[in-house]
C-alpha cells in the first residue's frame, strides 16, 4: 500500500488515532479541531477526492509453476458465454494477467506471449466494477485510469459485460515503429490473438470461463479517453463459469 500522506495522517489524528504521528504535532491537531474547526481545515488543505483516489493496485506476485498439463489445458479450452457474480481473488487475477502477457524473462523484459519485432505494442486494460485499470507487467500492478465501471461499454450480450473482468486489448500504434503502417493492424491482431489464447489456456487451468467477443468500439473509446492511435483491437471476458 502506499504511504500515508500528511494530511492522512493528520486525518487520522483528529479521529483519535495518531497512527505514529509526532506527539507535539498530534497535540496541535487536537486543538484544532475543537468547535468543529476540524472538518474545515481538512477540507481545505486536503481534497477529499484526491486522498480518497487509490492510484496503483499492487498484485500478489503470480504463481509461476503448477496448474493443468498443457495438454489437457488444450482438451479443456472452450469459450463460455455465462458467467456468475463471483468476483476473482486478488491472486488468481494476478495470475491471469500474467499468464496473459506478463514477463517471464526479466533480464530481457520479454513476455509469456510473442510480440511482432518485439514491439510489445498491446495494453491489456482491465475493467472492473470499481474501474479501469491497466496492466503495468514491469510492476506488476494495476494502474487506475478511471473510476467509472466501463463494461456495459464492452458490447456483447449483457452476461458478457457482466464477467467479473473484462480485459481490453488495444493496440499503441506509436510504439509500432519497426512496421509499415499499412501492416500494423494486421501485426496488433496476430499479437493479439497470441495474448487471447495464453488467457484461454489460463482458464481451462484454473476453472475459469473466458470469452472473445466483438463490439462496438466507438462508446468504448470515448468511456477510455484513447488516443487516435490508440486502438481496441478485441475485448474478452473472465470470470467464474455460472453454475
Amino acid at each position: 500500500m502506499r504511504r500515508r500522506t500528511g494530511c492522512a495522517r493528520a486525518h487520522a489524528a483528529s479521529h483519535g488515532r495518531p497512527d505514529r504521528v509526532n506527539r507535539t504535532a498530534f497535540n496541535s491537531w487536537r486543538r484544532a479541531i475543537v468547535g468543529g474547526a476540524a472538518a474545515a481545515l481538512l477540507a481545505a488543505s486536503c481534497p477529499v477526492s484526491r486522498a480518497a483516489t487509490v492510484d496503483v493496485v499492487a498484485l500478489p506476485a503470480p504463481r509461476q509453476t503448477g496448474g493443468m498439463p498443457l495438454m489437457d489445458a488444450l482438451h479443456a479450452r472452450q469459450s463460455i458465454r455465462e458467467f456468475s457474480d463471483r468476483s476473482l481473488p486478488p491472486q488468481m487475477l494476478s495470475d491471469l494477467l500474467w499468464a496473459a502477457f506478463g514477463i517471464n524473462r526479466p533480464a530481457i523484459d520479454h513476455r509469456t506471449a510473442p510480440s511482432t519485432m518485439n514491439m510489445q505494442e498491446i495494453d491489456v486494460y482491465v475493467a472492473r466494477t470499481d474501474g479501469l485499470f491497466l496492466y503495468a507487467p514491469k510492476s506488476h500492478e494495476l494502474r487506475r485510469m478511471a473510476g467509472d465501471d466501463v463494461r456495459p461499454q464492452t458490447g456483447g450480450k449483457p452476461e458478457l459485460q457482466a464477467a467479473a473482468v473484462v480485459l481490453i486489448f488495444v493496440a499503441d500504434l506509436s510504439r509500432m515503429t519497426k512496421a509499415k503502417p499499412a501492416d500494423r493492424d494486421f501485426y496488433a491482431a496476430i499479437d493479439t490473438g497470441f495474448i487471447s489464447q495464453n488467457v484461454y489456456l489460463f482458464a481451462a487451468s484454473a476453472g475459469l470461463a473466458t470469452v472473445v467477443h466483438e463490439l462496438d468500439r466507438a462508446p468504448l473509446v470515448r468511456a477510455m479517453k484513447l488516443r487516435p492511435d490508440q486502438r481496441i483491437t478485441i475485448v474478452q471476458s473472465v470470470g467464474y463459469p455460472k453454475r
